[in-house]
């Protein structure tokens, strides 16, 4: 297929090496993870040494709960870049262009009605959802507030993003994440050390970083990329695109809303073991995302890729994209699991310095990456049905996943000779649960009818 966008401005997936194709454009993404990862290290940071630990702990609270309402928006904005992907593969510019202009309408009214409930919400959910402390209470509420009002900048930018990724570009994304990363450092620190805002200063730096992220890759696209010609018609509300959207993106939404949900339930039964097992669960965690970012960066561009092939009805791409992506996948986890039992200890050392704690910290990093293959499974299956436009799938692996993080730990750690190890080895019962799913979902014929 000769696509008539500009290769300067995009990256057709439907011709061309795969493994090469994947690598190319999954580069910028795990710089970008990279990059999103320190930004939000850097905020802590902040909170805990120019604030005080109110601040942090205040930050910390809200965490969940926030990125419950940001899940919603990128879950969004995900099935948004596929369909835009899927137009692309097949040589639609009107079509890719009509998605565009719709997605804005819907984004910006979903992310304003979503950004007031939760701020309006912040206080009965922080007081009797999650029990806030009372000492950190007015500036969890402020925070959450502040941020959820801040929404639809942070909605936008990941919209924008995603639909530059559906035509195969990367690495424009990739330049304004970083300066969102550093917008958002330096407003950090004038805001809470020259301003003294406190807690409200972080959220106001976060959202005015993406705000302004936003608003400069939207006005980048309009200008340099001729996807962002429009023309009168492009602005006409189409039905169609609509529904397929909110079906597409509301399941991914509802996806990512359920996963979130499940941590905010999970942290009830971590806090129940004490200081040393939420610290040794919250230093696990972060290695894991590190770890768990490659393999998301491997599944988004599957997405893109699959969606493009299945755009220009080219099924072998799509069977051979998932035979590349589970060689691929396989590859780093089977690198990556004896790494994590040599160095687990180093790398507990290199977040805190109690003995208890990297001790705790070690085994259950050995636990967590016995099972990075049926994880990988998860990303590369689920990377080629979100591409296909798979609505039942992540409604299902969200459900799967949901019900895992929350049935398993309750009864894993009540187990006498588990205790809090069942914290652990439920995550990982947990993946091999949803990658079986998730294999036996892409081997099914179902969803390939009408596509390939």
């Amino acid at each position: 297929m000769a696509n008539p966008i500009p290769k300067k401005y995009s990256k057709d997936m439907t011709n061309g090496d795969t493994f090469s194709l994947l690598i190319s454009f999954m580069v910028p993404m795990m710089i970008g993870n990279i990059f999103q990862q320190f930004y939000n290290i850097v905020d802590t940071i902040i909170a805990g040494k120019f604030i005080d630990s109110n601040a942090l702990a205040a930050v910390g609270s809200t965490g969940h709960i926030t990125n419950l309402f940001f899940a919603l928006g990128n879950g969004l904005a995900t099935g948004i870049g596929i369909i835009v992907s899927q137009f692309f593969g097949s040589g639609d510019k009107d079509g890719v262009r009509k998605t565009i202009t719709n997605a804005f309408f819907m984004v910006s009214a979903t992310s304003i009605f979503v950004g007031c409930l939760g701020a309006s919400l912040s206080r009965p959910v922080l007081i009797y959802g999650l029990k806030t402390p009372d000492e950190i209470l007015e500036s969890s509420v402020i925070y959450m507030s502040v941020t959820c009002i801040g929404f639809i900048g942070t909605a936008l930018y990941n919209t924008i993003s995603y639909i530059m990724r559906g035509i195969g570009d990367s690495k424009t994304p990739l330049y304004f994440l970083i300066v969102s990363s550093f917008l958002n450092i330096l407003m950090d620190l004038a805001f809470v050390i020259y301003f003294d805002l406190g807690v409200k200063g972080l959220a106001i730096a976060t959202i005015t970083a993406q705000a302004l992220s936003a608003a400069l890759s939207i006005g980048y696209a309009l200008l340099k990329n001729p996807v962002f010609k429009f023309k009168k018609k492009d602005f006409v509300l189409d039905k169609n695109i609509i529904i397929k959207c909110y079906t597409l993106g509301g399941s991914m939404a509802l996806q990512s809303g359920l996963i979130a949900l499940s941590f905010v339930i999970l942290q009830r039964v971590i806090n129940s073991f004490g200081a040393v097992v939420i610290a040794a669960f919250t230093t696990t965690s972060k290695i894991e995302n590190l770890v768990n970012m490659q393999f998301k960066a491997l599944g988004d561009s599957l997405s893109t890729y699959s969606g493009q092939n299945i755009g220009a009805k080219k099924g072998d791409r799509v069977k051979k994209g998932y035979r590349v992506g589970m060689t691929m996948m396989g590859t780093y986890a089977l690198i990556m699991i004896p790494l994590m039992w040599i160095f687990g200890d180093f790398l507990m050392r290199v977040f805190v310095n109690e003995p208890e704690v990297i001790a705790f910290g070690k085994t259950a990093m050995r636990i967590l990456s016995s099972f990075y293959l049926p994880l990988g499974t998860i990303y590369v299956c689920r990377g080629i049905l979100n591409g296909a436009g798979d609505a039942k799938f992540p409604l299902i692996s969200g459900i799967s996943e949901m019900v895992g993080r929350v049935i398993f730990p309750a009864f894993f750690c009540s187990l006498p000779f588990l205790g809090a190890w069942g914290l652990w080895i439920s995550t990982g019962i947990t993946w091999t649960i949803v990658g079986v799913t998730a294999f036996i979902r892409y081997h099914q014929k179902s969803w390939r009818k009408g596509l390939f």
